[in-house]
């Protein structure tokens, strides 16, 4: 298992800085989201300062659906980048955090009414409109409250970000944004920048998940800035171009991410160039890392209750964790590393499946690991596992979910443990 951050093993033991896997095991229980907060920072700060800029401003935008609570909302505005939310639960979760409405960015295919209303009732910064529906819906809306709202138009480039198809967003039958080959594209763009309701600010795209060629992104470059190009022809101003995120991260040795650092730079020089090949300059650029950001920084500890060999020879480590708190293996085959925490250097002897207490047979968290011999007890570390874990956490079969904490020079508790009590509490 690769060691991220500042994850260390002393004494033949995974540690977190100074704390051992045993010890939070202890004082916190299993299973147990643990978060890496120094290392989470240290990304962000990696980003803001490789993403950088001479000719336009530059935002940083955590993609928070990737992971979102108080406390990690508390994190982002301490580091003083931007966020951003696609629904009224994230818009309400972040506004009860000391970030200000007016760093949100409002995303969605389809933002409900009452979503719209206390967007704008909120003061939200910039709302990424989707589709011709949510105009209608938006401007009615504002007229209502005699408003005006600084918006985007989300648009679809048509980039194969070649990646899974459940997260790959922009091709050009996907549910997100507006083609930009549409016959009716530049009607619809003129609607929203002549409306005394709205600002129109620029154009966001977002070409997927877990893109590992670094071609993609400059491709989606290259067609935005052309397509801007053809606005700004048409005496059209756009100020900000939001190119998304979906920067790839590593879960196993099968993962080939690129160095980030780098990257960035190349793609600043790379959009720079194309701005001055197309005589256009733009006041802000946006990414919208997510992923990359926390991913890594993330783990789940888990207790290895039962140890079970079948019939069929298949030997099974039953933890008391779940696809409660990690789904992504059962809903798109996701692939991650593991080790036994308390036996980190022992000698791999057996082949295992850890699964998960579910009543299901696609209950399976890792499939035909090489592990040292488990025992009843024994602490199972899934790494990897900050992003889309906790976001996508649920509590089927009745089980709670897990406590989350944030590990520095001291521990934080930022969820608590669900309680029995909480499963019922909005049962009548």
């Amino acid at each position: 298992m690769k060691l991220f951050g500042n994850l260390k093993v002393i004494d033949n033991e995974i540690h977190l800085g100074k704390y051992s896997m045993s010890y939070l095991k202890e004082k916190y229980g299993t299973p147990l989201y643990i978060a890496d907060e120094d290392f989470f920072r240290e990304n962000i700060r990696k980003f803001k300062n490789s993403f950088k800029s001479k000719k336009f401003n530059t935002n940083i935008l955590y993609a928070s659906k990737a992971l979102l609570n108080k406390y990690i909302a508390n994190v982002v505005c301490e580091e003083d980048i931007l966020i951003d939310a696609v629904s009224g639960g994230e818009i309400y979760t972040i506004l009860n955090s000391r970030m200000s409405a007016d760093k949100i960015y409002f995303h969605g295919n389809n933002k409900l009414k009452k979503e719209l209303e206390f967007a704008v009732d909120s003061g939200v910064g910039k709302i990424v409109i989707d589709n011709t529906s949510e105009i209608n819906k938006l401007e009615a809306i504002l007229k209502e409250k005699k408003k005006k709202q600084k918006v985007l138009i989300r648009l679809n480039p048509g980039i194969d970000a070649h990646t899974h198809e459940y997260i790959t967003t922009s091709k050009n039958d996907s549910k997100f944004g507006l083609s930009i080959f549409s016959d009716d594209i530049f009607d619809i763009i003129e609607r929203v920048a002549n409306s005394k309701y709205f600002e129109l600010l620029g154009f966001h795209a977002h070409i997927g998940s877990q893109v590992f060629r670094e071609e993609s992104f400059f491709s989606e470059a290259e067609e935005m800035i052309n397509f801007i190009k053809k606005v700004s022809d048409k005496g059209i101003r756009i100020e900000e171009l939001n190119l998304g995120g979906g920067f790839g991260v590593y879960y196993t040795s099968e993962d080939s991410p690129f160095e980030l650092e780098g990257f960035l730079k190349r793609y600043i020089k790379k959009i720079e160039e194309l701005l001055e090949e197309n005589n256009l300059k733009l006041k802000t650029l946006t990414i919208e890392p997510g992923r990359s950001l926390i991913s890594n920084a993330g783990h789940t500890l888990y207790t290895a209750e039962i140890i079970k060999k079948t019939y069929g020879g298949k030997n099974f480590i039953f933890i008391d964790g779940s696809m409660n708190d990690n789904i992504r293996p059962a809903l798109y085959g996701a692939k991650y590393e593991a080790s036994i925490a308390n036996k980190f250097n022992d000698n791999l002897e057996e082949v295992y499946t850890i699964a998960g207490k579910c009543c299901e047979s696609g209950d399976i968290i890792i499939r035909d690991i090489m592990l040292p011999k488990v025992e009843e007890e024994d602490l199972i570390l899934v790494s990897s596992t900050g992003a889309y874990n906790y976001s996508m956490s649920s509590n089927y079969n009745r089980i709670e979910r897990p406590a989350m904490i944030f590990v520095s020079d001291e521990i934080k508790v930022a969820v608590k443990r669900e309680t029995y009590e909480d499963l019922m509490r909005n049962d009548l």
